[in-house]
């Protein structure tokens, strides 16, 4: 475990009564905690402004399994970008509805590339891109 430093913060009354409902609403223990996951999140967005850099995420995609074409486009894609893709998971929703989460790990600008390309997809209803990080400066 990395050697913890204490710090003070001042900060307005009303912002913190705000800061102290989110914590219990989140379920932190401790302000500390709340505070570091915000540098956090903070820095993992940071990281996501430099292309070049490495990440790691996933796109969540719903699309309909019927519209014709669209599951080989789908295939032809993830081979495309097979480098960054880890793995990908399939979840039927219903009779035309499919799930799919697709874990990247890669240069940031390919990452896009990818989540650009499924978007545009016929028949895709929804895709989005959760950010994380490889975790090695946070």
């Amino acid at each position: 475990m990395e050697r913890l430093k204490r710090f003070g913060v001042s900060i307005e009354e009303k912002l913190l009564d705000r800061f102290d409902r989110y914590i219990k609403k989140t379920r932190f223990k401790t302000r500390s905690q709340a505070i570091r996951d915000l540098i956090r999140k903070e820095l993992v967005k940071e990281e996501w402004l430099k292309s070049r850099e490495a990440a790691a995420g996933a796109i969540i995609m719903v699309y309909d399994h019927h519209q014709r074409e669209l599951m080989d486009n789908l295939v032809h894609l993830q081979h495309h970008h097979q480098e960054i893709i880890i793995s990908s998971q399939h979840i039927h929703l219903d009779r035309r509805m499919c799930l799919e989460v697709i874990v990247v790990k890669g240069r940031i600008d390919k990452v896009y590339a990818l989540e650009a390309e499924l978007k545009a997809a016929k028949g895709v209803k929804h895709a989005s891109l959760a950010k994380s990080t490889l975790g090695r400066d946070i």
